[in-house]
């Protein structure tokens, strides 16, 4: 069987298209957030036109005399500033998310990849997770509780979002930002609102250490000790799985900021325990935190 990937540039291509070295091309991905890439089924990163016009514009400010940094910035802005347009963005988010819908149903991999390579490519990252992928996750949870669709459509479904959401996180943990340490309870498989929101979290220089789901307290406790993050995300589904780890929750909310997130989390259970409670989605709340 052909397993589709999403159409894309590799990097020496990028480079080439661009007039810029590929290590320079990785500064500015890490350092700066310029690059969004996607990931082949090889794993290889897979760059857009947008990636190339990106660069082409960090060139031109560069040779107006900006700083590497401040370029970075002004590009990012004008990006940002594209898609504040109102009326493009409700067009785009609504086309999109109809269009995705429709090839996840399908079990359409190619299609759906070039729906997110479209929407990556007119939105910002932060308004693709925020007003597309998050609210068509919720829904697909309420058409599988209505059994509109099956379990087979589900799996599918969130297994390409949240690879296509983790093939946009390279390099987690460098920089020298400070540091969040991510993670799932034991017995907690939802983990895409969690990935969203260490994406963010790192799009604004924190560096991310992502256990991800389904973590062993003992393990999440031990990473806290030795890394001595300055956040703590617990996040998790149903509430059980917090309940279960209570004791755990109380000893690790003792020794550094932890947070609890999801729906499963709840004012009343972070206050018995210690923690802060998140309660805005996953994009809202690493913006929030940045700002902290």
């Amino acid at each position: 069987m052909e397993t589709s990937v999403p159409a894309g540039l590799r990097i020496g291509a990028l480079s080439k298209r661009a007039g810029v070295s590929e290590h320079v091309l990785r500064a500015w991905e890490t350092r700066y957030g310029l690059l969004s890439p996607t990931r082949s089924a090889g794993g290889y990163r897979l760059y857009s036109e947008s990636d190339v016009r990106r660069v082409q514009r960090m060139r031109t400010f560069l040779a107006q005399g900006l700083s590497a940094s401040e370029a970075a910035r002004a590009v990012l802005a004008e990006r940002a500033t594209a898609a504040a347009d109102p009326v493009a963005v409700r067009k785009a988010e609504s086309g999109g998310a109809a269009s995705l819908r429709s090839a996840l149903d399908e079990l359409d991999e190619r299609a759906a990849h070039r729906v997110l390579d479209e929407l990556f490519g007119s939105l910002t990252i932060e308004a693709v997770i925020r007003d597309v992928l998050i609210p068509y996750l919720h829904e697909l949870g309420d058409r599988w509780g209505r059994g509109e669709v099956t379990v087979g459509q589900e799996h599918f479904a969130s297994n390409l979002i949240r690879s296509r959401l983790a093939g946009l996180a390279p390099g987690w943990g460098g920089g020298q930002g400070p540091r969040a340490l991510l993670a799932c309870p034991p017995g907690e498989l939802h983990d895409i609102a969690l990935l969203s929101f260490g994406l963010i979290l790192r799009r604004s220089g924190w560096r991310v250490i992502y256990l991800g789901a389904d973590s062993p307290m003992a393990d999440v406790e031990h990473a806290a000790g030795v890394l001595g993050p300055e956040l703590v995300m617990l996040s998790a589904s149903d509430s059980i799985r917090f309940d279960s780890v209570r004791t755990q929750l109380v000893r690790l909310a003792q020794n550094t900021s932890l947070a609890l997130a999801g729906p499963g989390a709840s004012a009343e259970l972070a206050t018995a325990v210690g923690a802060q409670y998140v309660e805005a989605d996953p994009v809202t709340a690493a913006e929030e935190w940045s700002d902290r």
